[in-house]
């Protein structure tokens, strides 16, 4: 009776133990369909997430969440805490500076098309109407106000110093101001509000799109330079993991770029989508 005891406890344990491991084979088997979190600003970037890239990893077996932010600050400190597991909404210089400023690691997977800046006017429909004398309010952080500078180069409103460094151009690279332009730096969210108060008004695409301007109205959209672009962003020790490369295809994807053509008119795309 003894040994029969000791058989059926035998048989009872081993069984206990192959469910155990079923159990753990069916979850790691499961493991390639992972449940994950992005995170976007509020209104383009997270309808992009949205829209054009959660539809393709779900295909590929993701179940994705997106979690849109009002600030800038939060979808970094979050990725670096693992609460997600990538965001989208900032660009290379913003990405590395807020990384050196915090002591995060974070790294980039691919840049997306992004809203450009632009030059606004209610008063004049063209650039060839614009006075002398006109006022233009601009951005008052270096970044944003560097930006403005270009594209009114790009304009012919100005010509800058070819020797300035185009990340940090002011208003003292200025060589030729050719409309006399009057240049009055404000906050970047109060841009698109001053395209009522004055002549004219540099606002960057995202502050457009939020106050529901229609990027094509601008009289002169920026020929943006990549590392304006955003990014998807992970963080670094994830940065060769299968979902980083899932990340990468499905915003190189046709899908993905099908969805920018018809529902994100304006923006600007990345020199390796323009180059393919």
């Amino acid at each position: 009776m003894k040994k029969l005891g000791l058989a059926l406890l035998l048989v009872l344990t081993l069984g206990i133990l192959a469910a155990c491991g079923s159990e753990k084979s069916s979850s790691e088997a499961g493991s390639d369909k992972k449940e994950i979190s992005i995170g976007a600003t509020s209104g383009p970037y997270s309808d992009m997430v949205s829209k054009a890239i959660k539809p393709v990893l779900e295909e590929k077996g993701y179940t994705v969440k997106v979690v849109e932010f009002s600030d800038y600050i939060q979808p970094n400190l979050a990725l670096s805490k693992g609460d997600l597991d990538a965001n989208l909404f900032q660009h290379k210089i913003y990405m590395e500076t807020f990384a050196k400023e915090h002591k995060i690691e974070l790294s980039e997977v691919i840049s997306v098309p992004t809203a450009p800046m632009g030059i606004y006017s209610k008063k004049f429909a063209s650039l060839e109407e614009i006075e002398d004398g006109a006022a233009i309010a601009i951005p008052n952080d270096p970044t944003n106000a560097a930006r403005a500078f270009l594209i009114l180069e790009d304009t012919g409103l100005i010509t800058l110093n070819p020797d300035a460094d185009p990340l940090t151009i002011s208003e003292k690279d200025v060589e030729n101001n050719v409309k006399n332009l009057q240049f009055k730096p404000i906050e970047a969210a109060q841009l698109p509000r001053a395209v009522d108060s004055v002549d004219l008004s540099a606002v960057p695409g995202n502050f457009a799109l939020a106050a529901k301007m229609n990027l094509l109205d601008a009289l002169q959209l920026e020929n943006m330079p990549d590392q304006y672009r955003n990014r998807v962003v992970i963080d670094t020790k994830n940065e060769e993991t299968q979902l980083a490369k899932d990340l990468k295809e499905a915003v190189e994807s046709a899908e993905f770029e099908k969805v920018i053509d018809e529902q994100f008119k304006g923006f600007g795309k990345p020199e390796w989508m323009e180059n393919r």
